[in-house]
């Protein structure tokens, strides 16, 4: 993944059901759970198909305790390798979760001591 930006989901515009945070994280105001909170991200996958190193976004998910609220389909025609998505999560997890805007991020396979090999999550 490269090229991660934080995005507006148009569904934002809906002010009975979002609330604006700050740095465009939002609230779910029909969510009464502790990951209410929500970010839309813009990305690309890198082009070499080759190896699987990248699409680490189930490590991004686990590494940041956030998970996929809506893959906002409707808002994604910018060409097949872009993405636009929406992450939930609680409120530190989402800024946290920020720390990707800007980088690249990828898997990167290793050996551990007893010679299996690993995947380790990289952002650059």
């Amino acid at each position: 993944m490269k090229n991660i930006s934080l995005g507006k989901s148009l569904k934002y515009e809906n002010s009975e059901q979002f609330k604006p945070i700050e740095n465009s994280i939002y609230q779910d105001l029909k969510d009464n759970d502790d990951t209410k909170y929500r970010m839309t991200i813009c990305y690309e996958l890198e082009p070499d198909n080759e190896t699987n190193n990248q699409y680490p976004l189930e490590d991004i998910l686990d590494k940041y305790y956030l998970y996929v609220s809506d893959f906002l389909e409707t808002e994604n025609h910018t060409g097949p390798n872009k993405f636009k998505l929406e992450l939930a999560g609680e409120l530190t997890d989402i800024k946290n979760g920020q720390e990707i805007i800007g980088k690249k991020v990828y898997n990167q396979e290793f050996e551990d001591d007893d010679g299996q090999i690993r995947v380790h999550l990289k952002i650059e």
